[in-house]
């Protein structure tokens, strides 16, 4: 022909430029290799958390449980059960609910896994801080205060969430350009300021909760989880740095995949550095589990530093 006539955005050219051919839709679907893959994943880790959680509940008595503070303990491991459930939301066809719950559901279920380990860090360390006079110390352990850190960082994230939603949501969008004779069904975060700041409150009380396991890193070892709280924060906050020129630089179902593996990558740090070493002791090494082993190892500098006060319950 004299003059072409380009193709609309849901056709595509054929081999010989002659006719316009509809694009087929394509999205991150359970039946991909890619998909089939994350969703095992997040099923298996799923199901190892809440076994983790079984054991962590049939041996509640044992010193290195109660020496941990059960009922974060229990939280976090709650927590995580459904983080690694969230991205199930993922994957399959976009639709504008699963859009929204996407962002809202991860942001809101990191923050209370990450303010839980926060809280848990901060108890320690008042936990220990309690043989030193001091009134105000002695009365934020036995009160419980720090457990108040829970609500308020997950109240800080529902807000910022709300103004997110309420401003510029998330919303199904479609990507012509990406793949050839495709469309790639996407879910399109709305407002990028949002987004961002929401995965930069995360990564903030990631370092919060690796600063105060810094500080307690001279703790007796019985009771000291401040070098695996310090390692599952400090591989929380390299995924989600790295991620974000990743996400970045590529588009399509690839994006998706990115978020998906860096929300189970970051979850599995967390299971995996805090629960399996006591996982491994409980269930391996239970005459280091027993209440004359955690007294041996709880003195330092010639004095007993632990007792079995209310936080350790």
């Amino acid at each position: 022909m004299d003059h072409c006539v380009r193709c609309p955005e849901s056709h595509y050219a054929n081999t010989e430029q002659s006719h316009c051919l509809q694009k087929a839709m394509t999205f991150l679907s359970h039946e991909d290799p890619l998909g089939m893959a994350l969703t095992c994943l997040a099923l298996g880790f799923s199901a190892l958390t809440a076994g983790v959680l079984g054991i962590f509940v049939k041996y509640h008595h044992t010193p290195i449980i109660k020496a941990n503070n059960r009922s974060l303990t229990y939280i976090l491991l709650i927590t995580l059960t459904f983080c690694f459930l969230c991205p199930l939301l993922f994957i399959g066809h976009p639709n504008t609910a699963t859009c929204v719950l996407q962002q809202s559901t991860f942001a809101v279920l990191f923050t209370v896994a990450l303010s839980t380990v926060l809280a848990k860090t901060i108890t320690v360390v008042l936990a220990f801080k309690i043989t030193v006079p001091g009134r105000m110390v002695r009365w934020i352990t036995i009160s419980r205060a720090p457990n108040y850190i829970i609500p308020v960082c997950t109240l800080i994230q529902l807000v910022l969430c709300g103004i997110w939603l309420s401003t510029s949501p998330p919303f199904v969008d479609s990507d012509a350009h990406t793949e050839h004779g495709h469309i790639i069904i996407i879910c399109n975060k709305g407002s990028a300021i949002a987004f961002h700041s929401g995965l930069g409150y995360l990564c903030s009380l990631a370092l919060g909760s690796y600063t105060m396991a810094y500080l307690s890193r001279n703790l007796p070892d019985t009771f000291n989880e401040a070098k695996f709280i310090s390692f599952s924060m400090l591989v929380f906050y390299t995924v989600w740095v790295t991620f974000l020129p990743v996400y970045h630089s590529t588009k399509g179902k690839i994006t998706v995949v990115m978020e998906v593996f860096s929300i189970l990558a970051s979850s599995a740090g967390l299971l995996g550095y805090i629960f399996v070493p006591k996982s491994y002791i409980i269930l391996f090494r239970p005459h280091r589990n027993v209440l004359h082993h955690v007294r041996n190892k709880a003195h330092s500098r010639g004095k007993l530093i632990i007792q079995f006060n209310p936080y350790f319950s």
